[in-house]
C-alpha cells in the first residue's frame, strides 16, 4: 500500500503527498489519484477513504468532465432509444442549458446552481419570436428540468456524481401563479365546435382524413396511414407507421413513437364510411390521372396520390376553420378534445389510454383531460337533486 511522501514546496512549506489506484473507468482506463495533504495522517485517512470506497463500489473519480460535455454524451446514448426528432427536441430544451450552465464542472454542479438557473430562465429567458426578457412558460421549464434531472440521473449510475442535484428542484409557487394568471392558453374545441366542423366539411375532399384526426389520432398518425392497415370490411384500423416532419421541412417516415403507439382501434361509423367513400375517390382520381399518378399506399394524398405531410394538413385544416368561423386550433389539440369526450362519457381508464396509445392511464387523464366549469353542469343538477330543488319549476 502506497505511503505519504514528503513534498517540500518553494516556499518552504512541508507537504504530504501518495498515489492511490483506484481502479478503472468505464472505458477500462486505470484511475489514478494524487492525494496531498499537511500531514502524513490526513494523507493515509483520504486514501483509506478512497480504498474503502472502492471496495464498496461507492468511489467517484475527481473529473474535469464539464456538464456541457456530459450533456453531449447523453444524448448519444439516448440515440438508442428515441428518434432522431426526439433527439433533436432534446437539444433544443437543453439549449439554456449549455448557455447558462454548460461551463460548470459536472462534479461541481449544485442543487443551488440549478434552482438559480430555473428562477432566472422562469424570468428572463426568451421564447421564440419573444422580446429579451420575456418569460419562459412554466410548462417549457418544466419540460428543461425534465431532461437536465435524466441526464444527472444518468450520470449517478456512471457514478461520475454521487446524488442528481436537479432532482428537488421546481418552479416557484409564485411563478406558477403568475404563468397561470398570465398565459392564455387556446383551449381545445368543445363538443359543440367539433361538431360544427365535422358538419362543415362533410362534402371537403380530405374530410375522411380530418375525422381521423378527431378520432384521437395524432397528425403524424394520420399522415403515416396506409391502405393496406385499413380494414374497410370491418372497420378496423391498424397504426403502425407515422409520418413527421423534422424541424417543419423534412419528412421522416417511422414506426410510431413508442410501442404502445402502434395498436389497432375499431372505426367509428363515421371515419369509415368516409374512408370507403374517400377510397373510392381516389381510384376515380388515380384513373384520371394515369400515369401521372403516384401509388404511394398512404392514405392521405392530393389529387395526384403524393402524399401529404403534417404540415400541409395542418395548414389545410387552418383554412377550413377560418372558413366555417371556427377558432384556430392545433389539430393535435383534437387529440385532447376526442380523450376528454371519451373519459367524460365513461369510458374505462385503461381503454382510454390504449386508445391513446399509452401505456399510463394516470399519464393520459393527466396530460389530456382538463376540466372547464361546463363540464360540471352534470354535477351542478346533481345537488340541486340533493338540495331538493325542482329544476322545471327553477326553468
Amino acid at each position: 500500500m502506497a505511503e505519504p511522501k514528503r513534498i517540500n514546496l518553494a516556499n518552504g512549506k512541508v507537504r504530504y503527498r501518495l498515489m492511490v489506484d483506484a481502479g478503472r473507468d468505464a472505458t477500462g482506463k486505470r484511475i489514478q489519484v494524487t492525494v496531498t495533504r499537511d500531514t502524513i495522517k490526513e494523507c493515509r485517512a483520504e486514501r483509506d477513504r478512497i480504498m474503502y470506497e472502492r471496495s464498496a463500489g461507492t468511489y467517484i473519480a475527481p473529473s474535469k468532465l464539464t456538464l456541457r460535455e456530459w450533456l453531449d454524451q447523453w444524448l448519444v446514448y439516448k440515440e438508442r432509444d428515441v428518434e432522431p426528432t426526439t433527439i433533436r427536441n432534446y437539444r433544443m430544451s437543453l439549449a439554456q442549458v449549455y448557455d447558462r450552465l454548460g461551463h460548470v464542472l459536472l462534479q461541481e454542479l449544485t442543487e443551488d446552481m440549478v434552482q438559480d438557473f430555473v428562477d432566472t430562465v422562469v424570468r428572463e429567458g426568451r421564447r421564440k419570436g419573444g422580446e429579451p426578457g420575456t418569460r419562459l412558460m412554466i410548462s417549457t421549464v418544466e419540460g428543461v428540468l425534465v431532461r437536465l434531472r435524466s441526464a444527472l440521473g444518468r450520470a449517478v449510475i456512471r457514478r461520475l456524481v454521487p446524488v442528481n442535484v436537479a432532482a428537488e428542484v421546481r418552479p416557484s409557487l409564485a411563478d406558477k401563479k403568475t404563468d397561470k394568471r398570465e398565459r392564455q392558453r387556446e383551449k381545445p374545441w368543445t363538443v359543440a365546435e367539433v361538431q360544427t366542423f365535422i358538419r362543415g366539411i362533410s362534402g371537403d375532399r380530405l374530410f375522411a382524413p380530418l375525422l381521423l384526426s378527431l378520432m384521437g389520432l395524432r397528425p403524424a398518425e394520420v399522415c403515416g396511414q396506409r391502405w393496406r392497415d385499413v380494414d374497410l370490411e370491418n372497420g378496423l384500423l391498424l397504426i403502425a407507421m407515422t409520418r413527421t416532419m423534422v424541424g417543419n421541412k423534412t419528412v421522416l417516415e417511422k414506426d410510431t413513437k413508442t410501442a404502445a403507439g402502434e395498436r389497432g382501434l375499431p372505426l367509428p361509423r363515421g371515419p369509415w364510411e368516409a374512408l370507403k367513400a374517400f377510397r373510392q375517390l381516389q381510384l376515380v382520381e388515380a384513373e384520371r390521372a394515369g400515369e401521372g399518378y403516384t401509388l404511394s399506399g398512404y392514405v392521405v394524398v392530393d389529387e395526384l396520390g403524393r402524399p401529404m405531410n403534417t404540415r400541409h394538413l395542418r395548414e389545410y385544416a387552418y383554412r377550413l376553420m377560418a372558413k366555417h368561423g371556427l377558432r384556430k386550433v392545433r389539430l393535435y389539440d383534437a387529440r385532447h378534445a376526442v380523450l376528454k369526450a371519451l373519459a367524460l362519457s365513461g369510458v374505462p381508464d385503461v381503454v382510454l389510454a390504449a386508445w391513446a396509445g399509452h401505456t399510463n392511464a394516470a399519464f393520459t387523464k393527466r396530460k389530456y383531460v382538463s376540466i372547464e366549469a361546463e363540464d360540471m353542469r352534470g354535477a351542478a343538477a346533481a345537488l340541486d337533486v340533493f338540495h331538493g330543488v325542482d329544476q322545471q319549476a327553477a326553468l
